[in-house]
């Protein structure tokens, strides 16, 4: 069955949006002013979600979605001047962790993501703005001018979080990217490579069955994690080695920095949120390395 045409046009513009390289050297420009304004540290860490091991901006911005559509309900009923006015107040105020929270995302996301990402932002701004006029016109007693202003901002409102779906489903931005181990790795251990073939402190790729494997041996250890970073699937075994204020080696995710212990996948940095899928290790008395994941 075909699509509804209104619905193939719809979803042709929005992807059609990934492509629009007009939009690339606003992006350049942004994308380098948050990096300096926002540097690697507790702060941007905060604002992805590391702490909470998910993305701290999509529950954070069901808070002025659901204050303004409540106040458009309201604005729509007898005797709810006031309560209207108090919840696109509230909306303003929780709109701000929101924005935010996407700014630290939208840095670190694919040039694609960020051309449908900069028009996502551009549609909250504008529903922002509607609602901060009709907020004023609220406060100033011009009722009929506060709705309006309002339901404008609703109707923006509506159309950035149509593009905020696309990025989160259609482009899977926040989500994990890193390979399901427990779905592609049966149960058990499985032989991997000789030991005497990794080299000591740079990092390998090897293969198990359909997924890679990043694979570091440091002396007589050897740690095993999936091999496509959870923030974007970037490449880990060319990442960089490094070692934490806790003295636990890591690597850094060469596309967008994100940083993993490398002894149990755990995220130390983001703006990766989900811990890396790793793997138990042991070697055999024929010196096979053998995995299973944890």
């Amino acid at each position: 069955m075909s699509r509804p045409q209104g619905s193939a046009r719809l979803a042709d513009a929005t992807e059609g949006l990934e492509q629009a390289r007009v939009l690339d050297r606003v992006i350049r420009a942004l994308s380098t002013a948050v990096r300096r304004t926002l540097p690697p540290g507790p702060v941007k860490d905060a604002l992805h979600g590391v702490p909470f091991g998910h993305p701290a901006h999509p529950p954070l911005t069901d808070a002025p979605i659901g204050f303004w559509v409540s106040a458009a309900v309201l604005d729509l009923m007898p005797g709810g001047r006031r309560a209207s006015q108090t919840l696109v107040a509230a909306g303003l105020a929780s709109a701000v962790p929101a924005v935010l929270t996407g700014i630290a995302d939208w840095s670190a996301l694919h040039r694609e993501q960020q051309r449908v990402g900069l028009v996502h932002a551009a549609g909250m701004a504008t529903a922002s703005t509607l609602y901060s006029l009709s907020l004023a016109a609220r406060c100033q007693g011009r009722d009929a001018a506060g709705r309006a202003f309002g339901f404008a901002g609703l109707t923006a409102l509506f159309a950035g979080s149509y593009l905020g779906g696309h990025l989160a489903f259609r482009q899977a931005a926040g989500a994990s990217h890193a390979d399901q181990v427990g779905h592609l790795v049966p149960l058990g251990w499985h032989d991997l490579c000789a030991a005497e073939e990794l080299p000591d402190g740079w990092p390998v790729h090897r293969r198990l069955g359909y997924i890679g494997l990043f694979v570091l041996r440091t002396g007589d250890d050897i740690h095993v994690l999936a091999d496509r970073c959870s923030h974007l699937a970037g490449p880990l075994h060319q990442g960089r080695i490094v070692t934490d204020d806790n003295a636990d080696t890591c690597v850094i995710c060469p596309w967008h920095g994100s940083t993993f212990r490398v002894q149990d996948g755990s995220v130390v940095h983001g703006p990766a949120t989900a811990r890396q899928p790793a793997f138990e290790t042991r070697v055999t008395d024929e010196g096979t390395v053998q995995v299973r994941p944890y």
